[in-house]
């Protein structure tokens, strides 16, 4: 199944191809930040069932494993659409927000619940 991931502005695109290998609700500070909500949801797929087009800014930090992550995101509207995480080299993140229909896609695990905010609650089935 193809999927097509964009930023706000539609510059900066990304086509997926398969199933995700997973997707992760994300409950830590740096994610909260990020997204400006109370967590982040990555959809992650191997490097090789994706394909970007347009121009991308890059953004490094370290994560709370310690290792770091390098985020991808749109220079002229600043939407972060994927991420690559050093301690998962051979998946690639999208933003769930990013897919032009998310709603096929849930989460398969919560974590850093230790940040999770107390009124957040998932039902995973």
């Amino acid at each position: 199944m193809k999927r097509a991931a964009s930023c706000s502005c539609g510059q900066l695109s990304i086509t997926t191809d398969g199933e995700p290998v997973k997707i992760s609700a994300c409950h830590c500070r740096a994610c909260q930040r990020r997204t400006g909500s109370a967590f982040g949801v990555a959809v992650f797929f191997h490097a090789d069932q994706m394909e970007m087009s347009g121009a991308s800014s890059s953004y490094v930090r370290s994560g709370d494993s310690g290792r770091s992550i390098e985020f991808k995101f749109c220079p002229e509207c600043g939407s972060t659409v994927f991420w690559m995480p050093e301690f998962r080299i051979d998946l690639i993140a999208v933003a769930l927000g990013c897919f032009a229909d998310p709603s096929s896609l849930t989460p398969t695990q919560s974590v850093y619940g230790e940040s999770r905010l107390p009124w957040v609650s998932f039902d995973f089935t």
